[in-house]
């Protein structure tokens, strides 16, 4: 599909496309908000999850818990528009600029997939970091949203 990987003045230098996919056939994509650059989600795509992201225009990942192409917002609503698609220097990291309007982008409710922070510091006792969320409340309620859906996070 995509341009194959011959040499590194291409791959580094070049402009065509020639993604790197790790072993399991996916290349890692870290989503971001364009109007508030805020890290909304990281996620994977496979090639036709990136195929149908640059053709639509709309986000499209892979996921590794359902083993089947994503499309962000299909059950929920709330799709991801891209503004932007980039990758970094050696084809092997995408990044994705969306709008999401006034949705969200987490399945759990909040708006980013990172709403809880890491504290910093000395490690007392590594079973009990306690984080902080920074996102104190959620867009929408996941039961309602998706019900009845499986829930993507595996123990």
């Amino acid at each position: 599909m995509f341009k194959k990987r011959e040499n590194v003045v291409e791959i580094e230098e070049g402009n065509l496309l020639s993604p790197k996919f790790d072993n399991n056939g996916l290349i890692p994509v870290v989503t971001t908000c364009a109007k508030t650059k805020e890290v909304l989600m990281h996620g994977y795509m496979n090639v036709e999850s990136l195929k149908l992201t640059i053709e639509t225009g709309e986000a499209h990942y892979w996921s590794r818990s359902r083993k089947q192409v994503w499309h962000k917002g299909k059950i929920s609503g709330f799709k991801q528009q891209v503004s932007e698609l980039r990758i970094d220097d050696d084809q092997d990291t995408i990044w994705m600029k969306v709008d999401i309007g006034k949705g969200s982008s987490c399945h759990v409710g909040y708006r980013s997939c990172f709403y809880r922070s890491i504290p910093l510091g000395k490690i007392k006792n590594g079973r009990n970091i306690k984080m902080n969320f920074e996102e104190k409340k959620k867009k929408f309620d996941p039961d309602k949203v998706y019900k009845g859906e499986p829930n993507p996070t595996k123990v």
